[in-house]
């Protein structure tokens, strides 16, 4: 479970599920998502006084991640197939993910299969929000990418994966964060509002941030 109550709070969860579900739309492999709700009784229960503090702040909706089996933390021994490579990076670098690099991978090994988790640390122009638009045009160095060591082709990963990449396909990615997660935020009506704001980024960046990964030497 990811608390509300956690770090920066609603924005990271919101990140997980729109990410999460662009990942899985695009064909790649994360963990099912579900919200949960918790209930503050449960914090009485618990002995660990910050982990009481997280949960007397984290009431409500909060994001349940499905446990993978067998999964094991990626450490590079096992080879990872240039392409596969290559769409990953190309989705951190459209989603500007600052955390997937060696310090932290956040790539899991299941039954031969690399699966992403942890994607809290994405579309980081959601702390800033009329800055949002001009991200659109921000480069990303991928010279500490944990992947970056095959040579991915991310110009070749661009061409499959960027004309998916619809108003549609946006939609129904930024549908799945609850209403509850959107609400109250300064500059934006309603939930739906801050829906199309996420998706206005995404849908610009898509089509040409492959042009402006850098730090890497790409295989042909």
């Amino acid at each position: 479970c990811k608390f509300r109550g956690a770090g920066q709070g609603v924005r990271v969860l919101v990140a997980e599920v729109v990410v999460s579900a662009l990942a899985t739309r695009l064909g790649l492999h994360t963990p099912r998502l579900v919200a949960l709700e918790l209930d503050p009784a449960i914090a009485r229960y618990e002995a660990d006084e910050e982990v009481q503090d997280l949960l007397n702040a984290s009431p409500g909706l909060n994001l349940g991640i499905d446990f993978l089996p067998g999964a094991f933390g990626y450490d590079g021994e096992q080879a990872t197939p240039a392409d596969v490579a290559a769409q990953v990076l190309w989705l951190d670098a459209f989603t500007a993910n600052v955390d997937r690099t060696w310090r932290n991978p956040n790539l899991l090994i299941r039954q031969g299969d690399l699966w992403l988790i942890d994607h809290g640390a994405t579309m980081i122009w959601h702390h800033n929000w009329p800055g949002a638009d001009a991200s659109a045009a921000r480069p990303y160095d991928a010279s500490d990418h944990a992947l970056a060591r095959f040579g991915p082709h991310v110009a070749g990963a661009a061409a499959q994966l960027a004309p998916r990449v619809t108003e549609e396909l946006l939609a129904e990615g930024t549908a799945q964060v609850p209403d509850a997660w959107l609400d109250g935020e300064p500059g934006f009506d309603t939930p739906d509002d801050l829906r199309r704001a996420y998706a206005r980024p995404l849908l610009a960046r898509a089509a040409a941030v492959h042009e402006r990964v850098t730090g890497i030497e790409e295989s042909k």
